[in-house]
């Protein structure tokens, strides 16, 4: 019964993973299931949590020094895109000033994801506006 059982969750996932790839890139794939970043931070400088239109949350937490982001994380209960999405906007923050932080766009995202579906395509607007929210945190502080 156990052997049954394995082989059965071995051909599940072997499915998932070849419908994976046909809905996204490489590397959206290594960004959602390897993300960089993820966590939080103590007493940051800036945070906010965001909740998207399909229910996504995502959370960014920002450490500043001298106009500076230097370390950025993030939480997020969402799909693939949306962990790769979050993953994909703390690495472009990260060492950016805060005005050059605010210039990341949801199309540079997807540039760096090599795309996503269109259904999925909300991901990184809520990774921007998380970030943009994030900062205006902080500024307000």
């Amino acid at each position: 019964m156990t052997e049954e059982f394995d082989d059965l969750i071995t051909e599940l996932e072997a499915t998932i993973q070849k419908e994976e790839k046909e809905l996204y890139s490489e590397r959206t794939l290594e960004e959602a299931y390897n993300p960089k970043n993820v966590g939080v931070l103590e007493d940051p400088d800036g945070y906010a949590r965001i909740t998207g239109p399909c229910g996504d949350t995502m959370q960014i937490h920002l450490k500043i020094a001298d106009a500076k982001i230097v370390d950025c994380k993030f939480i997020t209960d969402g799909c693939g895109p949306s962990t790769a999405s979050g993953s994909a906007v703390t690495e472009m923050a990260k060492g950016k000033t805060i005005e050059d932080a605010l210039r990341i766009e949801a199309k540079a995202i997807l540039a760096v994801l090599d795309g996503l579906p269109e259904e999925s395509i909300h991901c990184p607007v809520l990774a921007v506006n998380t970030l943009r929210a994030a900062i205006a945190d902080y500024k307000a502080k």
